[in-house]
């Protein structure tokens, strides 16, 4: 199916762009229409889920989010390591830089997860997930770059707790979701490889 982008309007830009698109593309009945949508652009992603398959745990960080101010809980989220990909950065470059900066681990070997929109409908943000295999032992304190405002905790929790967290929603936003339903997944063939190591 064909699709065009007639124009696109900015309408603000700051920390984050907004533009207005105005789109022309070929409907699934025959013909085509036009619409406009706002598009959100906050660039590129990467997270990190780091886990230690030798003690079976799982390195989360705690942290205030904007978003989810309205929230009854409160806005400090359970997430796991993420950052955005600056220009001229690889995705493997931003999660080694945010590992050391959300965590105080320096990482040198990960496994791809899944890359994903965020929310397509009006944002053009990709995430990158990627595994790191870790040493929970050195994964302890408040970390994060005081310049960008950053206020880390790190939590380290056994695997046996997961499960809970997952389901009475403290754990409640997409991207650590995704990569622990994943580790639920491949968790026993991590485990075995690292007793192959």
């Amino acid at each position: 199916m064909k699709w065009k982008l007639l124009k696109s309007e900015p309408k603000y830009n700051g920390f984050f762009k907004i533009d207005l698109c105005h789109i022309q593309h070929e409907t699934y009945q025959g013909g085509e229409i036009e619409v406009q949508r706002e598009r959100f652009h906050r660039g590129d992603a990467v997270a990190v889920l780091m886990y230690d398959p030798s003690k079976d745990k799982i390195v989360l960080l705690e942290q205030f989010r904007v978003g989810a101010i309205d929230d009854k809980a409160g806005p400090w989220l359970l997430e796991i390591v993420a950052g955005m990909i600056e220009p001229g950065e690889s995705v493997t470059d931003v999660a080694r830089r945010e590992c050391l900066e959300e965590s105080g681990v320096e990482v040198h070997s990960f496994e791809p997860i899944h890359s994903f929109y965020s929310s397509p409908g009006g944002c053009s943000e990709k995430i990158h997930v990627l595994c790191a295999l870790v040493d929970s032992d050195l994964t302890t304190g408040i970390h994060g770059v005081a310049n960008e405002g950053e206020d880390i905790k790190v939590f380290v929790i056994d695997y046996g707790q997961l499960h809970d967290l997952m389901a009475s929603g403290k754990i409640c936003a997409a991207i650590p979701l995704i990569a622990l339903q994943w580790l639920q997944l491949n968790r026993e063939r991590l485990r075995m490889q690292s007793f192959v190591m």
